[in-house]
């Protein structure tokens, strides 16, 4: 039993963590670099980006893979010391997948189904899209992230620490 749990903190840590990096690295490349750019190359990019982001190994082993670990984690820490830092982890993960559905996905989704960059009115789309909602949403999940990662580490070592 211990081992399984061991496995599911780190698990949980592990796919936590890579998802506050793939957050990350849109709030601090991706989407400043998208801004310098002009409407059609903004649109056709991130139609692109979106479409090939969306795939089993990202959706089911990082996005709700590290929701899946938390739950599993949190369930197999009852009774523990790392439980509250777990629970925690776990309501802050779920708050950046509610952000996700509520704001970022229907935005992702319309600029999708704009069209082909090529035969639509690219300043039309880039403004319906609204960078300004979608990157400050996006910020709040990478503070969400970010924080949960840090607090399953915590529950990592309390863990170990317990075992020791």
């Amino acid at each position: 039993m211990n081992g399984l749990r061991v496995a599911s903190l780190l698990a949980a840590t592990i796919t936590t963590g890579m998802m506050a990096g793939v957050f990350g690295i849109y709030a601090n490349a991706i989407m400043p670099g998208l801004a310098k750019t002009d409407d059609k190359t903004f649109v056709g990019s991130f139609q692109a980006m979106d479409r090939a982001i969306v795939n089993p190994v990202f959706l089911m082993l990082g996005f709700l893979g590290a929701l899946v670990f938390t739950l599993l984690a949190g369930l197999l820490q009852l009774g523990e010391k790392a439980l509250p830092w777990i629970a925690v982890a776990f309501v802050l993960y779920l708050g950046s997948v509610i952000i996700t559905f509520a704001v970022n996905l229907p935005l992702n989704d319309a600029i999708k189904a704009a069209g082909d960059p090529n035969s639509i009115d690219v300043a039309a789309v880039r403004e319906a899209f609204n960078e300004t909602r979608w990157r400050t949403f996006n910020l709040a999940r990478v503070a969400l992230n970010t924080i949960a990662f840090g607090l399953l580490t915590w529950a990592l070592y309390l863990t170990g620490k317990s075992a020791a």
